[in-house]
């Protein structure tokens, strides 16, 4: 493979890594909530989730799903679920970084399950692996899932860190309240569309 190739994986890797999307938004309110170095398992969790996503979609998830279209569609609504969920915790939430409940960051676990419910996932490991994975037999399988781990991890571990840094300028209630219900705007406004979309 040229260099060309890896450039344009890595690229695609990024753009869909980078650009905001439920689990990324869970990462930044992870971030200002807790810090980076407590956000780790969560960023840590999601990367491998997706990889694991990715690489399975690449070994034949995606034709797999192809024969049988009611698992898409049953895939589909519990993502949508799972961002309407997420919007609605987003919303109500009071805004106070530090009201003296003990929260526990998302885990490792919460991370991984995120991208399986994740919908903007789904769309970009089939949609990554079409592009980049088939054609070039297992080992390209493997390589372009090892090169989107890194990039994948890099670039939810730089929403986590851009909320730790968010933390000082977010540390008034109304001001984090107001952070918190554009977030939720954002995340309900992408299951609507993909509501409508599928």
């Amino acid at each position: 493979m040229s260099l060309a190739h890896y450039l344009s994986m890595g690229s695609f890797a990024l753009a869909a890594s980078i650009s905001p999307g439920p689990v990324n938004i869970v990462a930044l309110t992870t971030g200002l909530r807790h810090g980076f170095r407590a956000s780790v398992g969560h960023v840590t969790g999601a990367t491998v989730g997706f990889t694991a996503l990715l690489l399975l979609s690449g070994l034949g998830l995606a034709e797999l799903l192809l024969q049988w279209p009611g698992v898409t569609r049953i895939i589909g609504a519990a993502g949508v679920a799972f961002l309407i969920y997420l919007a609605w915790n987003l919303w109500r939430d009071d805004g106070r970084i530090s009201d003296g409940k003990v929260r526990r960051p998302p885990s490792l676990l919460s991370g991984a399950v995120q991208q399986w419910l994740n919908p903007k996932a789904w769309i970009a490991a089939i949609a990554g692996m079409g592009a980049f994975g088939m054609g070039g037999g297992t080992a390209r399988i493997w390589l372009f899932s090892a090169l989107y781990f890194v990039v994948c991890y890099a670039s939810i571990a730089a929403w986590a860190y851009a909320g730790a840094r968010l933390r000082h300028y977010l540390d008034d209630a109304g001001r984090m309240r107001a952070f918190n219900r554009a977030m939720a705007a954002l995340v309900a406004l992408s299951a609507l569309y993909l509501a409508f979309e599928s």
